[in-house]
């Protein structure tokens, strides 16, 4: 069984829509518990960095979610859920993300004078044809709703990029921990083999 961790600051809806669809079952779950005994789980996210890691330790989610990545079962973070497996973010200066790699979450240049937040489509550049991106068309294009953006520490761990004004580190994959700045669920047929490529991961 797949959980989808509801922490009280992810968009729980259109993602269990979403693996529904490519017929899968999803358990939404705030217990800690049904957690630990899930095959694989997915965090998403959206709102502040701030806030959202607050909702984690509310709900006393921040080990929990820690030990899970650390067992080696396929994880996905979405969206916030990227950003918040990393040290910090510009948009809440102090507060600390859940460290899990390494990397500055930063505020797209209001100097692109491009629009912000950056809500809209773009193209990846794949870096790993594997994982996520299995059976996919090299620059394949996705569904983004950010005003914040990840820049790794380690080139090893990105899958894929983009640019909105600015490089924009969209994905990463370290072992069976995947992530992505964009909405799999949001990014019709592209982001359905996404999700089935990750279900496919699971045991």
């Amino acid at each position: 069984m797949i959980a989808v961790i509801d922490y009280g600051a992810g968009n729980l809806q259109s993602v269990v829509k979403a693996f529904h669809f490519i017929g899968c079952d999803i358990l939404v779950t705030a217990d800690k518990e049904e957690l630990k005994h899930a095959s694989a789980a997915v965090l998403p996210g959206v709102g502040a960095f701030g806030d959202a890691m607050s909702c984690l330790k509310k709900a006393d989610f921040v080990t929990p979610v820690l030990d899970f990545i650390e067992s080696g079962k396929p994880f996905l973070g979405i969206c916030l859920g990227l950003q918040l497996l990393f040290e910090g973010s510009e948009e809440t200066p102090g507060i600390s993300g859940l460290g899990v790699l390494k990397g500055k979450i930063q505020k797209i240049p209001a100097e692109t004078g491009l629009k912000i937040p950056h809500i809209g489509w773009n193209s990846l550049s794949v870096k790993k044809s594997n994982g996520l991106f299995q059976n996919m068309e090299p620059n394949p294009y996705v569904y983004f709703v950010h005003s914040y953006y990840l820049k790794a520490e380690d080139p090893e761990v990105v899958s894929s990029t983009t640019d909105y004004g600015v490089a924009i580190d969209a994905s990463v994959q370290r072992g069976n921990l995947f992530a992505t700045q964009f909405h799999p669920e949001k990014s019709g047929k592209t982001g359905l083999q996404m999700l089935k490529n990750f279900v496919s991961f699971v045991s």
